[in-house]
């Protein structure tokens, strides 16, 4: 199992903006974790790989080079629960397709379609597409079958 990581930029709110991080099941597709932060500090990152790997143990984790998945205390994490590390190299676009197509799906399906107030309204938005996106949305990919379908391996 290889998980992909990557923040998207931000969601712009009516007063400000949030940043989101995502972990996700390469083969599947499916959304283990996700969480918002106000910062770019390593904390919300942490706290989403906390979340993903109580749920499934990659082998590989997989992300940009931003500075809160090479920080000490991220890496350090990932090392303890044993799991190999793999960076996006210069060029490397491919490597983290999977979540920049979670990206797009993310932004046309749900953000770009709503003006959000403030950060609660984004957390419910986000909780309510990501159900949405693993447990009813079809993807061709996946022989058009959702992503929990194929992750807890039911089809």
């Amino acid at each position: 199992m290889r998980f992909p990581w990557s923040t998207h930029p931000y969601i712009r709110l009516r007063s400000g903006f949030v940043y989101l991080v995502a972990l996700m099941d390469w083969y599947s597709r499916y959304v283990l974790s996700w969480e918002l932060s106000n910062s770019l500090e390593v904390g919300f990152c942490l706290t989403a790989l906390e979340r993903a790997l109580a749920r499934s143990q990659p082998e590989i984790f997989n992300s940009d080079q931003g500075a809160q998945f090479t920080s000490q205390d991220f890496t350090a994490r990932l090392e303890a629960a044993g799991v190999r590390i793999s960076r996006d190299g210069r060029g490397r676009v491919f490597d983290n397709i999977f979540i920049e197509r979670l990206w797009r799906s993310v932004k046309y399906e749900e953000v770009y379609l709503k003006d959000y107030e403030g950060v609660l309204a984004v957390r419910d938005g986000l909780r309510n597409y990501f159900e949405f996106y693993n447990r009813e949305r079809l993807h061709q990919a996946l022989d058009y079958r959702t992503p929990e379908t194929v992750y807890r391996g039911r089809g």
